[in-house]
Formats: C-alpha cells, structure tokens, sequence
C-alpha cells in the first residue's frame, strides 16, 4: 500500500494538508512541494475558505529532504522548480492559512509559518533555521518577514545565529499566536478556521491584504533570496558544511 507523503483533506470550507512522511520526519521533497502547490492555488475555486498546514505526532517538519533538493537545485533552472511554486503559492494566497506545529520545525518547517496568519504550537514544538550553519542564506521570504514580525535582534537569533526557539521563544518573538497541548493542537486549529468561514469573505480577503502588504515585494525577495541560496550550494562553505554533515563532525569554515 502507497503511502502519500501529503495528505490533503477537506472539511466543509477548510482544506487540510498534513504532512505525511514521518519516517523522514516530514523532510520535503520536491513532489511534496508541487502537491501543495497545486492544492493552495485551486483552494479558491473549490470553494474552500481556509488552509490548514498540520504534521504528525512530535513531528512538523525537518526542511528540506537534503538529497532531493540538492538533485533538483543542481539540475534544471531552480527559479521554476517545485520548491520555488510552492514559495510563490504560499505567499500570494489570497485565503487565511493556519498552522499547527507538534515537535520540531526546522529550516522551512520555521519560515513557511511566516506567511501563515495564524499559528498554534504544542508545548513540545521547537524551530530552527539553521541556514549559515550550511553555509547558505534564508529563504521563503524570511529575510523580510522575520525582521517586521519580531524585530531585528530576535530574527538575527533565529536566522542567522541559527538559535533554537522553544514554543514560549517563539511566542515571545510573534513567531506563533498560542500554545496549547498536543491533544488541542488540531482541535484548535478547527475551531479557528471555523471561526474564519463565518466572516464575510470578500470583507476577509481585503482585510488581509491590508494586513500583509504588497504580494509583490514578498516575491521579490523570494527571489532574490533564491538567486544567493543558489550561488551558496556551490560555495566552500557550503560544500564544507555538506561534507562535515555526511562525516559527523562540526564545519571548519576557517581553514
């Protein structure tokens, strides 16, 4: 029996995509990242009014699945990859989208939650974005976002110090909106987007965008951003970072 490492599922007017790869703990490969793509651009035209990103048990997501990814970076125009439609999907969706972190978030597990308008956590989740660590730039917008949303001094701790955030760090920085247990995570992830499909829905959508700003400027350092985390995957550092991780052992930027 095929498993499916995204599962999509709709209830009334919320459509729900949990990740679903727990082996890898949710690491994202890039027919994940097309199968959410899709699912975030035509949520509009099937009549669904909010988005909910959910993982398993103790498990959010670890980032990308290292091996896909850096197949597909190395290959064709990286600009139109899945990863790129996914960034773009997510950042330009005109519906309300809510997350519920369980256990770990790492690298984009943390900055997809950026773009989400409301986010819950267990008291056992944790995000990383360990991105200077691999000798690599933030990505997902997060350059931008993260200074707006928590100030410049906590988005340097978590971008580029690479410092784990608990749930309560998270809060403090505006990273999330609630934590919760484990068993209400979900449940209140549905409460909530109910809550949402009773507003007026025209009224919601121009709310938020007056909230968020111009889609424009987001892409546009999307893509900026990919532009360097492209130049990085074949710079020393970040074959230095690579190697030390496949050995085991802490990266030597300085020899």
């Amino acid at each position: 029996m095929m498993i499916h490492p995204i599962l999509i599922e709709d209830r009334k007017n919320t459509r729900i995509i949990r990740f679903n790869r727990i082996d890898k703990k949710n690491a994202i490969t890039q027919a994940m990242y097309q199968t959410m793509a899709n699912t975030i651009k035509t949520a509009p035209d099937d009549g669904i009014g909010v988005l909910i990103f959910l993982g398993q048990e103790e498990v959010f997501s670890a980032g990308n699945d290292v091996m896909d990814f850096m197949n597909s970076a190395m290959g064709a125009d990286f600009r139109t990859s899945s990863t790129m439609n996914f960034l773009h999907a997510l950042a330009t969706c005109p519906l309300p989208m809510i997350a519920g972190v369980d256990g770990l978030a790492i690298g984009i597990g943390t900055t997809m939650l950026m773009h989400c308008d409301m986010v819950f956590a267990s008291t056992r989740a944790y995000f990383k974005t360990p991105f200077l660590n691999l000798g690599l730039v933030p990505e997902a917008g997060s350059s931008l976002i993260a200074p707006k949303m928590m100030g410049y001094q906590k988005a340097f701790e978590l971008l580029i110090l690479g410092e784990t955030f608990t749930s309560l760090d998270a809060k403090e920085a505006g990273l999330i909106n609630h934590i919760v247990t484990s068993e209400q995570l979900e449940e209140k992830c549905l409460e909530t987007a109910e809550k949402l499909t009773t507003l007026a829905p025209q009224a919601l959508e121009l709310s938020r965008t007056l909230l968020k700003g111009s889609f424009d400027e987001i892409i546009k350092r999307i893509n900026e951003e990919a532009v360097l985390f492209m130049e990085r995957l074949s710079s020393e550092e970040a074959k230095e970072a690579f190697m030390a991780f496949s050995e085991k052992r802490a990266a030597n930027f300085q020899k």
